[in-house]
């Protein structure tokens, strides 16, 4: 299990900072996961599974 910072979201997914932490207040996109302090990072398979899903969305629309 691997955990992503930020930044490595953000070049996996392609979307900016605020639109993640949008979704994530939508509930559309995984959680952060708290780190310590101010860290968090997610998840990388819940993030793969988030753009396979995306992916299935365009497919059947």
């Amino acid at each position: 299990m691997r955990i992503l910072r930020l930044q490595d979201v953000i070049s996996y997914t392609g979307l900016a900072r605020s639109t993640i932490y949008k979704y994530v207040d939508e509930g559309s996109f995984p959680k952060p996961v708290p780190l310590g302090g101010r860290s968090v990072g997610w998840v990388e398979s819940e993030v793969q599974t988030w753009i396979k899903h995306a992916i299935r969305r365009r497919d059947n629309a």
